[in-house]
């Protein structure tokens, strides 16, 4: 099976969030997340609300997305990518799930945006485990 990628601009909120819920509840797909503009570290209130729910992230690190990345993967873009910051995303086949970016936001917001994103991704491993 191929790689899961999650991809969104600075790589420190959503994808990360969505590559932890996967390591958790599907530790046989390969994940990773990945952005066009990858910041230094996690956002550290997207950390503390993945830690709510017993989800420790803080081993993930953000990392610069490459075309090698895109190619091996099934590919989900958060919602932050047009073709102007990633035309290789436009290549293929890409899941778009149009999720907030939780910059900026406060706590609950977040919470928020961390339960939207752990539906996606189990509907995710519904999907790939009838395939």
């Amino acid at each position: 099976m191929k790689k899961i990628l999650f991809v969104c601009v600075e790589n420190a909120g959503r994808s990360q969030m969505a590559e932890g819920f996967l390591r958790k509840f599907a530790p046989n797909i390969d994940v990773l997340s990945a952005g066009t503009q990858p910041r230094s570290e996690l956002n550290p209130n997207v950390v503390k609300a993945m830690a709510e729910i017993g989800i420790d992230i803080t081993k993930q690190k953000p990392k610069e997305l490459t075309n090698e990345m895109i190619s091996e993967s099934i590919t989900v873009n958060m919602g932050c990518m047009d073709k102007e910051s990633c035309p290789a995303l436009f290549v293929k086949d890409v899941i778009d799930w149009n999720i907030s970016d939780p910059k900026n936001k406060e706590l609950d917001q977040i919470r928020e945006i961390r339960d939207q994103i752990k539906d996606k991704v189990m509907n995710l491993i519904k999907n790939l485990e009838h395939k």
